[in-house]
């Protein structure tokens, strides 16, 4: 037979397949071919590089600065507390400085940009009780937007004006209440201001027992009065439309809280407007947390 494919002669001897000295192949592949594997695979990456690329720009051109295109939230905003401590958990001994003057520095550091000379220089002095509205003029952007004074002395004995540590060394402790900000949110209607309200955290003990601290939670005040969020700090139109906002605030001040137990508090939000819990989230609109105050005897 004088095929072509019985020219070759098997001597036994296997070929190295690393490189091959006589056909000058590296791994199978000679130089001319790896060279075209390698352009189709780059010119392949390019291609998908530029895809993404222009994806990505398309996309963009899409998005709004100032507002996002699509708002997917809950009705209601969450709630978050200063100091938060770990797991939601304030716990502190009235003996020993150190264990409640991180909650008083965590406090001093959230409140800088309240300080009243900050607010006047950046802020407006709004009227009370009316949303702070700031129309855009068609096409033509109203950036950036103006925002309402919060006065750090707005929070009184919560100020740490005139304490320092909060009333934590009397084991009389403040808490910061704030709302999640939420774009375009309006919280309340026919002038009525959202406003917080605190006590004992019902929580269940047993199979089917339940419990809350309603005799030890003890009376409390509120700073501003009532609690309230006043209208004039809504709607709130984005971290880059207004760059000077200033979130309000809500204190609560544990005025004869029990010692030496474990006190589970609940704080919510009241409005006509937003509903706590739901569906989607039974937390929205309020938070909870633990407060021990350790004071030891002698």
């Amino acid at each position: 037979m004088n095929n072509k494919e019985d020219e070759r002669v098997d001597t036994g001897v296997k070929e190295p397949y690393f490189w091959n000295p006589r056909t000058h192949e590296f791994l199978g592949r000679t130089a001319s071919s790896w060279g075209l594997i390698l352009l189709f695979y780059l010119v392949f990456y390019i291609f998908l590089g530029g895809m993404f690329v222009l994806t990505m720009y398309v996309m963009l051109l899409t998005l709004d600065d100032y507002k996002p295109t699509y708002q997917d939230r809950l009705v209601t905003p969450g709630m978050m507390i200063r100091p938060r401590g770990e797991a939601m958990e304030i716990l502190y001994n009235t003996k020993d400085t150190e264990s409640f003057d991180i909650y008083a520095q965590t406090l001093n550091n959230f409140l800088e940009s309240y300080n009243n000379s900050l607010q006047v220089q950046n802020n407006d002095e709004c009227p009370p009780d009316n949303y702070f509205i700031q129309e855009d003029s068609g096409e033509v952007r109203n950036n950036p937007k103006r925002s309402c004074q919060f006065n750090r002395s707005t929070l009184e004995e919560c100020s740490g004006i005139t304490d320092r540590t909060y009333g934590y060394q009397k084991g009389q402790p403040c808490v910061l209440i704030k709302l999640n900000r939420v774009i375009g949110m309006l919280p309340g209607k026919d002038g009525q201001s959202p406003y917080v309200t605190c006590g004992a955290k019902r929580y269940k003990v047993g199979q089917d027992e339940w419990k809350e601290d309603s005799d030890a939670i003890g009376e409390l005040a509120y700073y501003p009065p009532n609690g309230t969020f006043n209208l004039m700090y809504f709607p709130y139109y984005g971290k880059k439309a207004q760059l000077n906002y200033s979130q309000p605030l809500v204190a609560v001040k544990f005025l004869n809280i029990s010692l030496n137990t474990d006190v589970n508090v609940e704080c919510k939000i009241n409005s006509n407007t937003l509903k706590t819990g739901g569906e989607r989230d039974k937390f929205a609109g309020r938070v909870s947390f633990k407060l021990r105050i350790t004071s030891p005897k002698n």
